[in-house]
């Protein structure tokens, strides 16, 4: 490629179609479900919950080069996507991508694991045909959350992958930078990427927060920075998504050797394979742990109630938690946040004040447990909850949707008519909830709520109840996905 082109500017072209799929959740993940930012939108607002994106067009404008905007399609997690909503994002965003040939890079921060009808690996389909339009000599970047499905295959389509490095995610802008420098040092010839992919033969959940996980990410980074390998990526998978695909696996980057680049992807996933007992994380079953979060003698203790998480695709509608701590008289306590917007609905009609009687959770399936019939006071109400998700760049804010606080015998819980998880205490102060006088506060979260509240929390406790998202590795019924791994089998590698 003759670089820079002549006779015009560099062209950059840049979009996404985004959501996680949990195959064992029998919700459908619809095209109304799906937040789309077309061209005019953008024009008009900017992007929406992507800093990578934005990231890649502040880097491209800075260069003083031409940012192409495609589409920005994006969904909650949660079950399969109909084939009609993910064919159609597809389709438009290629169609984009026609309308604005040439372009000189395609840059395409997904998720990594979305599972449509008859497509176990969308993005995998997405990028075979961006490259059937561009051609074999554009450069195309694809970046991924970590709880993502690599494949063989995607490495064939891609020049430069990467994936997160931190959870929770607070690195999405940075990750954006380090697939825009790569890219960008391809194409002018400063580099030539070459990647091998090394499957670690492991199955789980990973946080970054604490040792000896905050070393395995620090470690990486700084192979990077010594420049031992241009890029190291550590996919911990989704162990929601039965496919054949999904695990955990290390990719290695390296500049024009193949060679090293296999050798530092088995060394590096060797070497987090032998972490795999310390890293892997067990959570307390639901009694264990709010007996532990109400002998404590400080608050707020943090519960994460990893098993209703909408983040993972849950419904977020599970009353489990709630039931346990009304069944015990806990008593300075919240509780969020429970998506239910039929008693949304009802709480703002009656007003802040207002005694009612309502049918709390439970009605999107076995996994969210009974609803409750309970007495409820309503005690605010707020049209447009949002809540910050801490990002190394600054705040990224998230829409929660209309809400209402009920206080229920002792506990305060934040209902909202939005599916989501929680990120941060501004679903309860927003909600006028004093977190710090409360002595358990139970969020529907993994990990992503942890760097909001880990400044104020006492204690954190990592809580495997029931619902939707079995906790417990080997508690998932899988079926599709390749299962002589850890910790189904002890020593894989044997």
């Amino acid at each position: 490629m003759n670089w820079p082109p002549r006779g015009r500017n560099v062209r950059v072209f840049a979009g996404t179609v985004s959501t996680e799929t949990n195959t064992f959740v029998p919700l459908p993940t619809r095209l109304e479900d799906f937040t789309v930012v077309r061209l005019a939108e953008y024009e008009a607002t900017g992007f929406q919950e992507e800093p990578g994106l934005e990231e890649i067009r502040r880097l491209t404008l800075e260069r003083g080069w031409e940012f192409v905007f495609g589409l920005q399609a994006f969904a909650q997690p949660s079950g399969v996507v109909t084939r009609a909503a993910y064919e159609g994002l597809r389709d438009e965003l290629l169609e984009r991508l026609r309308e604005e040939l040439p372009v000189d890079m395609v840059f395409l921060p997904l998720h990594g694991a979305m599972v449509a009808e008859g497509c176990d690996n969308c993005e995998v389909d997405l990028v075979t045909r961006v490259r059937e339009v561009v051609g074999p000599a554009v450069p195309i970047g694809v970046s991924f959350d970590l709880h993502c499905h690599f494949s063989d295959a995607m490495l064939e389509l891609a020049d430069v992958l990467v994936a997160y490095k931190e959870y929770p995610h607070t690195d999405l802008a940075e990750r954006g930078a380090d697939l825009f420098r790569l890219i960008s040092k391809a194409v002018a010839g400063e580099v030539t990427p070459t990647m091998a992919l090394f499957d670690c033969r492991m199955i789980g959940i990973y946080p970054t927060t604490t040792q000896p996980m905050r070393g395995f990410v620090d470690a990486m980074t700084a192979a990077e920075a010594r420049g031992e390998v241009l890029s190291l990526s550590l996919a911990h998978g989704f162990p929601w998504g039965d496919v054949p695909d999904m695990g955990c696996k290390m990719l290695a980057v390296t500049d024009g050797d193949m060679a090293a680049a296999e050798r530092a992807a088995r060394e590096w996933g060797l070497r987090f394979h032998a972490l795999r007992r310390e890293v892997t994380l067990d959570p307390l079953t639901l009694d264990a742990a709010l007996d532990k979060a109400l002998a404590a003698h400080q608050g707020p203790v943090v519960v994460a109630d990893q098993a209703d998480n909408p983040g993972g695709g849950a419904p977020g509608d599970s009353t489990y938690a709630l039931a346990a701590l009304l069944e015990r008289g806990t008593t300075d306590a919240a509780l969020g946040m429970i998506y239910d917007p039929e008693v949304v609905a009802q709480a703002g009609a009656a007003g802040v004040g207002a005694r009612i009687r309502v049918r709390l959770g439970g009605k999107l399936g076995a996994t969210s447990g009974p609803a409750l019939e309970v007495d409820a006071e309503v005690r605010n109400v707020n049209p447009g909850l949002v809540q910050n998700w801490p990002q190394e760049t600054g705040p990224m804010w998230v829409p929660c949707g209309a809400a209402a606080t009920l206080r229920i015998g002792g506990v305060d819980v934040v209902v909202s008519d939005r599916r989501g998880q929680v990120f941060g205490p501004d679903v309860f102060t927003g909600m006028g909830i004093d977190v710090l006088a409360k002595r358990l506060i139970v969020v529907k979260s993994t990990q992503h709520f942890y760097g909001a509240f880990a400044p104020i929390a006492s204690e954190i406790i990592y809580m495997g109840g029931p619902g939707a998202i079995a906790p417990r590795m080997t508690d998932i019924p899988l079926e599709r996905a390749d299962l002589h791994k850890y910790p189904w089998v002890e020593d894989p590698f044997a």
